[in-house]
């Protein structure tokens, strides 16, 4: 079951990766509404498309873990992608992370080690 570990931690860094993608376009998008305007902006932006492409990965992957895992034991991995994004938003857009967070983001690995005990 650690292998379910780590191709949770990979399946949530490439979801995690796509979101801050995402944060990076939205970011730069002057005013976020159905316009041509918009629409431009979005589709030609290569953060835009890294964001897609790192979620499609995702997807794929997690196609992967539900076909070859029980869903009991897949499902609570996502919880990964918790962990690692307060480490993005720390490291990459500099937010001030409070102390019980990281007490949470322990909880959460620890959970997620007990989970795919036997």
């Amino acid at each position: 079951m650690y292998k379910l570990i780590l191709l949770s931690i990979v399946q949530s860094g490439l979801l995690v990766a796509g979101q801050m993608f995402l944060k990076f376009t939205m970011n730069k998008i002057d005013k976020l509404a159905f316009t041509w305007h918009c629409i431009k902006q979005l589709f030609t932006d290569i953060n835009f498309l890294l964001c897609g492409l790192c979620m499609g990965g995702a997807s794929v992957l997690w196609f992967y873990i539900l076909k070859n895992y029980p869903f009991s034991a897949a499902y609570p991995m996502i919880s990964f992608s918790y962990v690692l994004g307060l480490v993005v938003a720390g490291l990459v857009f500099h937010e001030h992370i409070p102390a019980v967070r990281y007490v949470g983001v322990a909880l959460i690995i620890i959970g997620a080690i007990l989970i795919v005990q036997k």
